[in-house]
């Protein structure tokens, strides 16, 4: 993700290359980052990152600690942190880096095509042109949204962070379901990706809800109205709100932990 985030802030031309300087320890993804052409591509840190204004955490939420204990050293009161680590809280970067500018933010994979969804929220101590500024680097890869309450970052993980695994799973469903109804795999593949790239476009381009658009497809007695029937018999709504009610819950529990 911190690739994506760093080739989309040079697709956006807000950053050139020679304003990152990227860390990476491992050997093979430095000489796949270079040929990339990322020119500044580090292996270990040094006095480098004294010298920067804003520091992306990029890194699994488990290696935090090992990364908290590396840049320590190098960091004073005006550096500015952006994590898109999941689950790790504001206060715990705050007490393992020691300083309190810190950006909490939650992307989804999308982000990788710049089409991605991120909630953010940040340390009182974060200045209003820095979070300005963050915003603009975090909407290269999409959209952004701020929230004042850094429990909505947990929400946001069950709904738009883990969401695209959930569009893939109802996608597949639907694939199955259509070779069952004899169509081949590739047919059924562009039956249902197009579905869902139309109806996502259709609705971005009126002001409709989603309930106004199940009402324009549906016809009484007609052939959606008998699945939607099926769905409801089956409670999937309810379903599909008990998952992501899960999925908030687990974030919690990791954010904890």
């Amino acid at each position: 993700m911190g690739k994506s985030f760093a080739q989309s802030f040079l697709d956006a031309h807000i950053l050139r290359s020679s304003d990152l300087r990227i860390l990476e320890k491992n050997e093979s993804n430095c000489a796949e980052l270079e040929k990339m052409g990322f020119a500044a591509v580090h292996r270990v840190p040094d006095n480098y990152i004294k010298d920067t204004e804003l520091i992306i955490l990029a890194v699994k939420p488990q290696d935090s600690a090992a990364v908290f204990a590396v840049l320590k050293p190098y960091l004073n009161e005006d550096h500015v942190i952006l994590s898109i680590m999941a689950g790790v809280k504001l206060e715990t970067m705050a007490e393992g880096l020691g300083i309190k500018k810190i950006i909490r933010s939650m992307p989804n994979l999308p982000a990788q095509v710049g089409m991605g969804m991120t909630a953010f929220t940040a340390k009182d101590e974060v200045g209003r042109k820095e979070l300005i500024s963050v915003q603009n680097l975090l909407s290269t890869t999409g959209k952004a949204i701020y929230f004042d309450d850094e429990r909505m970052i947990d929400a946001a993980t069950a709904v738009s962070g883990s969401g695209p695994a959930f569009v893939y799973y109802f996608m597949n469903s639907m694939m199955k379901a259509a070779k069952q109804m004899g169509f081949t795999e590739s047919q059924a593949d562009v039956l249902v990706w197009q579905t869902f790239i139309g109806s996502i476009h259709l609705q971005n381009k009126n002001n409709l809800s989603c309930e106004d658009w199940i009402a324009k497809v549906s016809s009484k007695g007609g052939t959606t109205e008998a699945a939607l029937k099926i769905f409801e018999a089956c409670d999937l709504e309810k379903g599909i709100v008990q998952g992501l009610e899960g999925a908030f819950k687990r974030a919690i529990e990791l954010g904890d932990s």
